[in-house]
């Protein structure tokens, strides 16, 4: 007979009481405890349970009949509950003993490591020594999950976990439960994996994923660059040394954006007439 594994869910007989919980049949001459704390209720000898095994945090196999949320058969979201850069990130299944995901599994730069509170699509596994641990869902059990976007998505905000980092940006999984891609040159912050991120639908693709942008639209992103000059000028009494002929590192030193932005947020305060540029300075319009 195959012997019972840790990370599943089984129904086992009550062989005996003792003081410490209920000793459980593992029908191949081997005995499992329940402990009193995991279990649910008052059973008799000869009464059927249906338990979770699991390792305790000394490393015997244990029972409870707390059903967590993710097993060796299954996947699901878990939320990281610890931190230890030596061992790795500790996730949330709902029982007591929280599931080791290995520093081995994630990226090596500790910016990218989850915090906590961060989620994760996360499996279970038993490595070569059958020890339980977390194991992150793949690239195709993600497809498997998801759902294909409609052109109605187009320029909808919405929000995902990063599951993936790559040299380009990275993949979330938004609550629409569709496979989002967010480039570098659209993030405003620096990702890690499981951050919740909020974006702009920017693209549909044909297979049914998404690009993804924090950035404003441009035509929202010039309105708000022009606003932030305007206000510049108005608590500098009304005048600067810069123009569209001033240098990018210039612009960037006082505005934080590119030549380009400044340019085109220059033309709308002039088009709206409430700018001048004379004598390489640029004026609030009386």
């Amino acid at each position: 007979m195959e012997s019972k594994k840790p990370g599943l869910v089984y129904t086992l007989k009550v062989l005996r009481d003792s003081d410490l919980g209920y000793v459980l049949d593992l029908e191949d001459g081997k005995e499992v405890l329940l402990h009193k704390a995991e279990a649910k209720g008052k059973y008799e000898e000869g009464a059927s349970v249906e338990v979770f095994l699991y390792q305790d945090h000394e490393g015997r196999i244990a029972a409870t009949e707390t059903i967590p949320k993710v097993r060796l058969d299954s996947l699901a979201w878990l939320e990281v509950a610890g931190v230890n850069h030596k061992l790795g990130v500790f996730l949330h299944i709902g029982i007591k003993k929280d599931l080791l995901l290995s520093k081995d599994d994630l990226p090596e730069s500790w910016d990218e490591w989850p915090h906590i509170g961060d989620k994760l699509y996360s499996g279970m596994k038993l490595d070569k020594k059958g020890r339980l641990f977390a194991d992150l869902a793949t690239e195709e059990e993600m497809v498997e999950q998801a759902e294909a976007a409609t052109e109605a998505a187009f320029n909808q905000q919405t929000s995902g976990y990063v599951y993936k980092i790559n040299e380009s940006g990275v993949l979330v999984f938004t609550d629409e439960q569709h496979i989002g891609f967010i480039h570098n040159d659209e993030l405003k912050v620096k990702p890690r994996l499981g951050q919740k991120l909020g974006a702009r639908v920017a693209f549909v693709r044909e297979d049914g994923r998404i690009n993804l942008s924090m950035k404003a639209r441009k035509e929202v992103a010039y309105s708000e660059d022009a606003e932030r000059i305007y206000q510049y000028l108005r608590e500098n009494k009304g005048q600067m040394p810069l123009t569209d002929k001033s240098s990018p590192d210039e612009i960037k030193a006082t505005f934080q954006m590119s030549k380009a932005a400044f340019k085109r947020a220059l033309g709308k305060l002039m088009k709206e007439e409430k700018i001048i540029q004379e004598n390489d300075k640029t004026y609030l319009q009386i």
